[in-house]
């Protein structure tokens, strides 16, 4: 989703950026659904009460007459409002900037820091720090880390040609740390996946959820396969190359987990996935995983926020090809009407998991219109 560049509309001054104008229809969409996606893109302001809110304040919303939008809260504050006690607008706006100065202290240092020491540089604690940079960034300090010394690595590598060279230019303080990350880095490759899981071994079960027989299938990397009443055929044709196995006890904590995701999605653990796609249909799964526990997205919306707004259609097929049910939550997607579209697992599961999440949603008996 682009970054909002100005305010729409400042009611207490006449004082402009001289950049374009944004669409004010777009920006009060966002607080309508309490879309958490656009906090600290765009600022609402209500003019009878002088205050200022993100997108996803909870707060009851006033009457659209009386909002006016800003892209900062300095904007806000500027045209005479004051931040809502309640959302604290003008934290995010913090946190960001906290995760901005993080990245600069990773890129720079010539050691990796740890997390640690980052949030303490930022004035923030380890694990409220770790969680703000997952939301901006998608990928914790540590992951965006080892994707950063994996691109010098690799620059290093074509540019002179010698691994041990290239180890120490990226950043790495000798051979050990640098396949370390790449035994973490690599799992089913994007070839493997392509090529049916040559040189894998994917072991697999299956159990009984809320939603009905599920299976359930790992690499040693993490699940590569969630879903409803399928079979172990199935797993061969999607892996032919691949050496399948029964492990009933193996993957009992992977069940735990998935039951767990399927049950409580708001407190969802942190479960390993190994899958592969094209460039587009990872970008949309990465969209996918952004959306709450409780919200929904149209295909529309998430087509534009990876900034492909006419390819609507697409992310619809990307989500049916979604290999990791619940995981990937490709059942937050609905069309724009507010009815359900499409479900691989059928739209009464559909159903059932976003009123598990309590989200209100539009009957499977209604008619489905694009």
């Amino acid at each position: 989703m682009a970054t909002l560049a100005t305010a729409i509309h400042a009611p207490k001054s006449e004082r402009m950026t001289n950049v374009a104008r944004l669409d004010a229809d777009t920006a009060w969409a966002a607080f309508m659904r309490r879309d958490r996606s656009w906090d600290g893109q765009v600022i609402g302001a209500v003019s009878t009460t002088g205050i200022y809110c993100k997108p996803s304040c909870p707060a009851k919303r006033p009457k659209r007459e009386h909002v006016h939008f800003f892209s900062t809260a300095e904007e806000a504050r500027a045209a005479g409002y004051r931040a809502c006690l309640r959302c604290k607008p003008d934290e995010v706006g913090r946190d960001r900037e906290a995760v901005a100065q993080a990245v600069k202290l990773i890129e720079s240092a010539e050691e990796a820091p740890n997390l640690a020491e980052l949030a303490e540089a930022v004035g923030y604690a380890p694990h409220h720090f770790q969680r703000i940079f997952k939301r901006d960034l998608g990928v914790s300090p540590a992951e965006y880390t080892r994707a950063l010394r994996n691109k010098r690595a690799q620059t290093a590598l074509k540019a002179n040609g010698r691994v041990t060279d290239a180890i120490y230019d990226a950043g790495y303080s000798g051979p050990s740390g640098f396949y370390s990350d790449a035994k973490e880095r690599l799992g089913m490759t994007p070839s493997a996946w392509r090529d049916g899981g040559r040189g894998e071994t994917i072991r697999w079960t299956t159990f009984d959820s809320p939603l009905g027989q599920m299976l359930i299938a790992a690499t040693s990397k993490g699940i590569c396969r969630l879903t409803f009443s399928d079979s172990e055929a199935s797993l061969r044709r999607l892996f032919p190359k691949a050496t399948i196995l029964r492990d009933d006890g193996g993957l009992r904590e992977l069940v735990e987990g998935a039951l767990e995701a399927i049950e409580h999605p708001a407190a969802m653990p942190e479960l390993p996935i190994d899958v592969a796609g094209t460039a587009f249909q990872e970008a949309v799964w990465r969209e996918l995983r952004k959306i709450p526990p409780g919200e929904t997205r149209s295909y529309a919306q998430i087509a534009a926020a990876i900034g492909q707004p006419t390819a609507v259609r697409a992310v619809g097929t990307a989500n049916g090809d979604n290999h990791v049910a619940v995981l990937i939550p490709c059942h937050r997607v609905i069309r724009s009407d507010g009815t359900l579209g499409g479900y691989a697992g059928g739209l009464d599961r559909k159903k059932m998991l976003l009123d598990a999440e309590g989200h209100s949603a539009a009957s499977p008996e209604l008619p489905l219109v694009d």
